[in-house]
């Protein structure tokens, strides 16, 4: 036993010494140091995240930024259609009105992309491609915007038309605007701006929904400027003007022109029955936009008046119709708050709360109390319409006008949240069938984009 220890002993003590000699061998290693001024330009080279509703995630230097986007809107509406003279049925109905999801960014400073695509809706994929361009910025290096717009993007007229629908007071646009078929293009366009004026101009042909119909595509061009002599933080002044040129394309099938046809919702309600329309007649277009809007504060006044002159085919009847579309609303918040007015792109951008509502803010948020006036006249050219001979002939039997009060209260909770009740009422007269109809209508909206 005491041999069997004096072994152990021997080799531990033997093991010791080995490690002693390699550890001598072993030349001290000299402690490393990062400096304070080496750390923060580490610190500084790192992708940066900035909160945008969702994360941006950018470079260091600003070369490469991405973000992902998108909005959901989930609507009520219930509308008394006045059954008795329109023949349509009452509604009661939720529907989701917009469902987006999308990305964008900039690539090597300079290079901008943005490509969304809507859900709602039965239509197929293509059918809800927004936005989806590539854009060359910052070609112009004196002034705020400059920007080269290559793919499908908004044709610039009208205010109300260019605001976000993330951002407009009231649940739906103005009635011209949907029956004036004011819309996204494929194209090229030029944007430009700077703190007291804006500039848009564009060349386009079909939609993304009809680019597949077409032998010979659409064709649209659109200009559109605005001034804001006054654009501080207390009161703003806008006021603008567009024109637009548009010609029906040939469809592949028929080799027939594809005429627009011209007409607008109840009630300024997205679920409602159209209750004033033209048939198929358009066969080119040109419409005239006049547009203000005075900011002070809580206080805001917006309107709009639209002109718009319609090519009718000899083919169908021998008239030139010009149809009229216009607004007035008013708006003002009961919490100090105002609407945020960006005058290098000439619209009105995202609701700034100053106290949102969150878990243990206290805040209420932002309330705003809003009414509108909006009208749209399809009546001009009904009879020579009704009573044409050609071959071609249609009748114009819902020809008519529409006049649409609307009330509104919106809850800004967040910048990125809101809910917005509409009660609005709508009368119908002119020639057209529904004559005297009166629609009545409440709608309900809850919104978040990011």
């Amino acid at each position: 036993m005491t041999g069997g220890l004096n072994k152990i002993s021997l080799y531990l003590l033997s093991g010791a010494g080995a490690l002693g000699i390699l550890m001598a061998a072993v030349p001290a290693a000299e402690a490393q140091y990062v400096t304070r001024a080496e750390f923060e330009e580490y610190k500084k080279k790192q992708p940066k995240v900035k909160w945008k509703g969702a994360p941006q995630i950018s470079s260091y230097d600003g070369k490469f930024k991405f973000k992902v986007r998108g909005r959901l809107m989930g609507d009520f509406n219930s509308i008394d259609q006045d059954e008795p003279i329109t023949g349509e049925k009452d509604i009661n109905g939720v529907e989701l009105r917009r469902a987006r999801l999308g990305v964008e960014g900039t690539l090597y400073y300079d290079w901008k992309y943005k490509f969304e695509v809507d859900f709602a809706g039965d239509g197929d994929l293509g059918d809800g491609i927004k936005d989806a361009y590539i854009a060359y910025a910052n070609w112009w290096s004196s002034i705020e915007l400059s920007e080269i717009i290559v793919g499908n993007s908004k044709a610039a007229n009208s205010l109300e038309e260019l605001t976000s629908s993330r951002f407009i007071t009231f649940m739906e646009r103005a009635a011209f605007i949907d029956a004036f078929g004011l819309d996204r293009y494929i194209g090229a366009a030029v944007w430009l701006g700077d703190e007291h004026w804006s500039f848009q101009s564009g060349i386009y042909g079909a939609t993304v929904e009809d680019q597949e119909d077409f032998f010979d595509d659409q064709s649209t061009f659109s200009v559109r400027g605005t001034v804001a002599p006054i654009n501080n933080d207390t009161t703003v002044l806008h006021l603008g003007g567009s024109y637009r040129h548009r010609n029906a394309g040939t469809l592949r099938d028929s080799g027939a022109s594809d005429l627009a046809r011209y007409r607008a919702r109840g009630a300024d309600l997205h679920l409602a029955d159209r209750f004033i329309a033209t048939p198929r007649i358009g066969e080119s277009d040109e419409l005239f936009v006049l547009e203000g809007a005075f900011v002070w504060n809580r206080f805001s006044v917006q309107g709009e008046y639209a002109s718009l002159d319609v090519d009718v085919p000899s083919t169908i009847a021998n008239v030139s119709p010009e149809y009229k579309g216009w607004y007035i609303s008013g708006s003002v918040f009961l919490t100090d708050d105002m609407r945020n007015y960006s005058a290098k792109t000439g619209e009105f951008k995202r609701q700034k709360v100053k106290n949102p509502v969150w878990g243990g803010s206290g805040g209420w948020g932002a309330w705003e109390l809003a009414g509108r006036y909006d009208v749209l006249d399809l009546s001009d050219g009904a009879g020579l319409i009704n009573t044409s001979t050609a071959k071609n002939a249609v009748t114009c039997t819902d020809c008519g006008e529409q006049e649409t009060w609307l009330i509104g209260l919106n809850w800004w909770m967040t910048n990125h949240t809101a809910l917005k009740f509409n009660i609005t009422q709508s009368e119908i007269s002119g020639p057209g069938a529904n004559n005297g109809a009166t629609i009545n209508g409440f709608g309900m909206r809850a919104q978040i984009d990011w």
